[in-house]
Parts: structure tokens; C-alpha cells; sequence
């Protein structure tokens, strides 16, 4: 996979969420540049649209995003 189409506008992919941690730089080779489809903020994208993602959901939350999209 070449990337995640999100990339040029998503937060997390360019550094603008708060507390970013060490954690940021293998969470963009697993999810961003790798299998997006399982990244949290693509599954809340895909199924709700962008303004559906909450600004600090970060990719590895797929719990919290099943349980926006069952709260829509």
C-alpha cells in the first residue's frame, strides 16, 4: 500500500495532536504508510465521514472507533 489518502489533512500524520509520544513514528509506518484500513481514524472516515473523527483518536483505537460509529 502507498499510503493512507487522509494523509495530507490528518492530525495525527502531521503532528498536531497533543501528547505525542515515541509511540507516533511506529504508529505512522503501521498505519499511515502501512495497513490504513485497520487505522481507528480511517475506519471512523470511511464509515461516518471526516467530520466524524474525533480530533484525539489515535490510530490504534478500534475500539472506540466501532463504538462512534454504533453511536451514530
Amino acid at each position: 500500500m502507498d499510503g493512507c489518502e487522509c494523509l495530507g489533512g490528518c492530525p495525527f500524520f502531521n503532528d498536531r495532536m497533543r501528547d505525542m509520544d515515541g509511540m507516533a513514528a511506529l504508529f505512522k509506518s503501521r498505519y499511515c504508510h502501512g495497513d490504513y484500513s485497520r487505522c481507528a481514524r480511517h475506519i471512523v472516515f470511511e464509515r461516518l465521514g471526516k467530520p466524524a473523527v474525533p480530533p484525539d483518536l489515535y490510530p490504534n483505537m478500534q475500539e472506540r472507533a466501532q463504538s462512534i460509529i454504533a453511536a451514530s
